[in-house]
């Protein structure tokens, strides 16, 4: 098994472009001697995030700020806190995910120590992405104080294996949505769309930063924000495995999205626009629709559009896939009421799923 997200280059591109708030480790799982697997570890200090979110005013979001600057400011994340799904860590054949994932766990003691000794605490202890056949190995009684909780799911689009051309995805639309996507196309008929290479996003990189910065603070929770550099530090260790579209109006760069390449899925990854173009020219789906056709072009079997704006991407054609983590208090009282705690704080989203095919 093999994950794109934790080979040694995008471990390098955490290196260089993480987060300015997160202290990444990298964790290599034995059996006998032998490594048989490979995990990765995100410390974040949440009291260094500027904003956890500006979307949202009122006195829930005014809560759950205090609590967590004053309770749970420091964060050990078995995983990627910066992607959907399992990133946490992967296994060869001759390690069981039972012995890996309690391997995990005592990482989780010794790195807690390496921070105590940089006069850090940490105060919550994570595990995130599962699916629910993934969960399994966690039933063990080491995880008996670990609260399991689920979030927004991951959004997911299965290509079929007979579509070969975007025409494929329109003729398999109904009339509404086909409607729908004839219309998006028509309002963005005078974006230009191009795809950037290494020197590109260089040049545009202030522009670029802005219009990630201007989506990224009108989500309804932060915990981080990507560094200036990270789509430059990307785009030259991944190259061709890392595709950055701009879109542009008179040459003027209005919004940008990304993709990886992770075998034969294809994993969305950031992206940035400007809301007054957003609105006028359909941006934001224009660019889901690009997102697809793009992937069943080139023969791709699966699109991560992991997390945020759970609607329209089931619009699109995508599916809800429930996630699930294991989360722990450091403080034994605070654990006790950790449920509670955790449905009452995490940011509610209301939305209903759509079935856009025929």
């Amino acid at each position: 098994m093999s994950n794109i997200f934790l080979s040694k280059a995008y471990i390098k591109v955490l290196e260089k472009s993480a987060p300015a708030n997160m202290v990444c480790h990298y964790i290599g799982l034995f059996k006998q001697g032998e490594l048989c697997g490979i995990a990765l570890s995100q410390f974040l200090d949440l009291n260094k995030v500027e904003s956890f979110g500006e979307r949202d005013s009122c006195l829930k979001t005014s809560a759950r700020n205090f609590v967590f600057r004053n309770f749970s400011a420091h964060v050990l994340f078995i995983g990627n806190n910066m992607l959907t799904g399992q990133n946490a860590f992967v296994l060869n054949e001759k390690i069981e995910p039972s012995l890996a994932i309690k391997l995990l766990l005592q990482a989780t003691k010794t790195l807690k120590e390496i921070f105590r000794k940089r006069k850090t605490k940490i105060h919550l202890t994570v595990f995130k992405d599962f699916s629910e056949n993934d969960t399994v190995p966690f039933t063990i009684p080491e995880f008996a104080s670990f609260y399991r909780f689920t979030t927004q799911p991951n959004m997911l689009f299965n290509i079929p294996k007979s579509w070969s051309h975007e025409n494929d995805y329109v003729d398999a639309l109904t009339k509404k949505y086909r409607d729908q996507y004839k219309r998006a196309r028509k309002k963005a008929s005078d974006i230009v769309k191009q795809k950037l290479s290494l020197e590109d996003i260089q040049k545009h990189s202030n522009t670029i930063h802005r219009l990630y910065l201007n989506v990224a603070r009108n989500a309804p929770f932060n915990t981080f924000f990507l560094s200036d550099n990270h789509f430059f530090k990307l785009k030259k260790l991944f190259g061709d495995r890392f595709l950055f579209y701009g879109y542009f109006m008179e040459d003027k760069l209005i919004g940008f999205n990304t993709l990886i390449k992770n075998g034969t899925t294809i994993d969305t990854y950031f992206l940035g626009y400007d809301d007054e173009y957003q609105r006028e020219k359909m941006l934001y789906l224009n660019m889901l629709y690009d997102m697809i056709g793009y992937s069943v072009n080139k023969g791709f079997t699966k699109i991560v559009f992991a997390r945020t704006a759970l609607e329209i991407k089931s619009s699109v054609g995508a599916k809800p896939q429930e996630m699930f983590g294991y989360i722990q208090h450091e403080n034994t009282f605070i654990n006790r009421y950790i449920s509670k705690l955790f449905r009452s704080l995490e940011p509610e989203t209301v939305w209903q799923e759509r079935n856009p095919f025929k």
